[in-house]
């Protein structure tokens, strides 16, 4: 059944209303909402809802902010197609519809309990795996070392700002960024995401899980060079959300050959995508 044990229909949008909108770039936005219910989102790390707009339309958007947060969940929107448009003209006070959460999730509750953890996020692919990284942090002694690998186009297109600071700053927590193309006032790494790699020390990597996250054109070339490391493809979790639609598995849009992204996804340990080409390419 759709209906869960305290009422809630899984697949039915729910009121819910925006508690703040706050720009990030000058495409993307990070929202705060709370269901009109009180009730908590009840989402796993990496998992997605999908929001509606009266009038406009429906889209899948990954949940930001940690599982650990109570009251209210955080959506970081890229503005980029009807509904997205539509939800950066919101503001506080409006309302709109959300159903879920959806799909599979990055495992820090499983295998990564306890391991030394890599994240690596490409532009906006931040948004879901700010989810596990801030959880990760908030429950630090579960884990091993942490390491954070954030790339973008530009500076001002670098996401959740504050945020990096904080990551960087901490003694228990390894922060590399990169940018596509520096400036002036850019003074960190230049270059592609890849070149990170060489910069971080695996000291074990029977005890590292990597999780990956980024637009289609990184995901080969991030996995060709942990495949270089001897990395097993168990030990890698991508997140494949830009492949979604109606959050169904119905519409077909996020199909790879005989998997769909969101229902079995949209996080896909690789050693189960390894035969499936189209998935990274």
């Amino acid at each position: 059944m759709s209906v869960k044990g305290n009422g809630f229909n899984l697949y039915v949008p729910e009121a819910a209303t925006i508690m703040s909108n706050e720009p990030m770039t000058e495409n993307e936005n990070l929202f705060e909402i709370k269901f009109d219910s009180g009730r908590d989102l009840g989402h796993k790390c990496g998992q997605f809802v999908e929001v509606s707009i009266p009038g406009i339309g429906e889209a899948p958007i990954s949940v930001s902010s940690s599982p650990d947060k109570k009251g209210s969940f955080d959506l970081g929107v890229r503005k980029m197609g009807n509904v997205t448009r539509a939800m950066h003209k919101l503001r506080p006070g409006d309302k709109l519809g959300i159903r879920g959460p959806y799909g599979t999730s990055i495992p820090v509750d499983g295998v990564m309990k306890g391991k030394d953890i890599v994240f690596i996020s490409g532009g906006c692919g931040l948004v879901p795996v700010r989810s596990a990284i801030k959880y990760t942090i908030e429950n630090r002694k579960q884990y091993g070392n942490i390491t954070i690998l954030f790339g973008c186009k530009s500076r001002k297109d670098r996401l959740f700002v504050d945020e990096l600071a904080d990551w960087s700053s901490r003694k228990d927590v390894t922060l590399k960024e990169t940018v596509d193309v520096g400036d002036e006032k850019w003074t960190g790494n230049v270059g592609v995401i890849t070149k990170l790699l060489p910069q971080i020390k695996i000291t074990n990597i029977e005890n590292t899980i990597v999780i990956v996250c980024g637009p289609p054109v990184m995901y080969k070339f991030v996995l060709w060079d942990l495949k270089n490391l001897k990395l097993p493809d168990n030990q890698i979790f991508i997140s494949l959300e830009r492949r979604m639609k109606c959050g169904l598995g119905k519409c077909g849009h996020c199909q790879i050959n005989g998997k769909y992204a969101c229902q079995e996804g949209p996080v896909f340990n690789y050693a189960d995508l390894g035969g499936v080409r189209e998935a990274i390419e």
